[in-house]
């Protein structure tokens, strides 16, 4: 029997690397999975490559109430409950000083990462069931400071707070609420990252931030989604408040 027996899943961001990865992770450990995305394209691809029964998708933007709000639905019509809500959905904006940095896209990044994570326990949480667990995805970002990263940081910084506060008030019924940061992870956005950091010369980049990392490599999807897992199942059932940090030992010192 999966870890996941019997759930429902809602993942945010279902269509990016770790989106996906988790979904394909939790419909292995025996839950029904709803993935949400702004890229209904996207979204068509991820369901045909995730090729299950138990998977169903919905395109939504989740700094829209109303697109929250028919994500929900679509769940719980669909499936008929919620149990396992992985707030995750997020974008990097760009990688600029604060003097540089363009007004319009640090209101985005907050939108998206900050907003839509709030309004994503807003609505989804009158329709969890009793003892369900979210997710809400961080960063390292949310631990510490990266240069000309004033929006990113500051939305995954955001992210820790509206996790402690909900978390304090679901917890009578309880549902668990948890962040996790990931360290880099190797796929799309680390390299919107590197080139934005150094353009041309991402694999120096790369290679600068593998050497801050004591295990000396980038995570894994397969990495964030197992702790994902862990934070979605049973095994978690007495943790919240917290933060799961996935980082190969970045953040330690």
């Amino acid at each position: 029997m999966g870890k996941l027996e019997n759930k429902v899943a809602v993942i945010t961001g279902g269509s990016g690397a770790i989106g996906a990865t988790t979904a394909g992770l939790f419909l292995q450990e025996g839950a029904r999975v709803v993935i949400v995305d702004i890229n209904e394209e996207a979204l068509k691809k991820a369901v045909a490559e995730l090729n299950s029964p138990n998977v169903s998708y919905i395109a939504a933007d989740v700094t829209r109430a109303e697109d929250v709000q028919k994500y929900v639905q679509h769940t719980v019509s669909t499936f008929g409950k919620i149990d396992i809500f992985f707030n995750n959905a997020g974008i990097e904006g760009v990688v600029k000083p604060i003097t540089e940095y363009p007004e319009e896209v640090f209101d985005k990044v907050i939108s998206v990462n900050v907003k839509g994570v709030w309004l994503g326990m807003k609505y989804v949480i009158p329709e969890m069931n009793d003892g369900g667990s979210i997710i809400n995805t961080s960063s390292v970002a949310g631990l510490m400071g990266f240069t000309s990263m004033s929006a990113y940081v500051t939305s995954k910084h955001a992210v820790i707070g509206l996790t402690r506060t909900v978390a304090h008030e679901v917890a009578p019924r309880g549902i668990r609420v948890n962040s996790v940061h990931p360290a880099p992870v190797d796929n799309r956005m680390m390299r919107s990252l590197e080139e934005g950091f150094a353009p041309g010369q991402g694999e120096e980049v790369k290679k600068g931030f593998e050497a801050s990392i004591p295990m000396k490599k980038y995570a894994t999807n397969e990495d964030i989604a197992r702790g994902v897992l862990f934070l979605a199942s049973d095994d978690s059932r007495f943790i919240t408040g917290m933060k799961l940090v996935i980082d190969g030992g970045m953040t330690m010192a």
